[in-house]
């Protein structure tokens, strides 16, 4: 009897582990709970966000004040085609282009509608438009927002029929 009962109790444990181990994984493979979504890598809310349609109309109605808008991507590109009216002031991926920016909205007012907006590459792998908007916002500017060009200037502005202008 007892080798039949070692084997059952064999039988057990490694059902009983085998049991403890699915549901294990199933735990780790479960969505976050409600409240606890994956936070975006992006440093800006959604409100923050803007959409090329929107920044043309903002910056085509006579009635209203338009944005500042500000290139922070690399200097040829801005000098190939830019956003009529934008600025630059410096390339957000260096050390020193931050600097630049950050020097240029000292003097600002933090309550400026500010847009920023890059269009080097994908928006997912710019590697300017989150430093600067984290600079810009670490600063204090409270009408600061992100001019969302998912595959480039040139596709998503250009190729739209939006307005741009070339040089400097």
């Amino acid at each position: 009897m007892a080798p039949a009962r070692s084997r059952f109790q064999t039988l057990f444990l490694v059902s009983a582990l085998s049991v403890l181990f699915a549901a294990s994984a199933a735990l780790v493979s479960v969505p976050a709970m409600q409240g606890e979504e994956k936070q975006s890598p992006d440093p800006w809310t959604t409100a923050q966000s803007l959409q090329p349609a929107d920044l043309a109309h903002e910056l085509g109605d006579k009635k209203g004040t338009p944005p500042t808008v500000v290139y922070v991507g690399f200097h040829t590109l801005f000098a190939g085609g830019h956003i009529p009216g934008a600025t630059f002031h410096g390339s957000a991926s260096t050390e020193q282009g931050l600097a630049e920016l950050k020097k240029w909205a000292g003097g600002l007012p933090r309550s400026m509608n500010l847009v920023i907006y890059c269009g080097c590459c994908p928006f997912d792998k710019c590697p300017n438009i989150r430093p600067a908007f984290t600079a810009l916002s670490n600063t204090g500017f409270k009408k600061l927002r992100v001019l969302i060009l998912p595959t480039s200037f040139a596709n998503d502005w250009v190729e739209k029929g939006y307005s741009f202008q070339k040089g400097i």
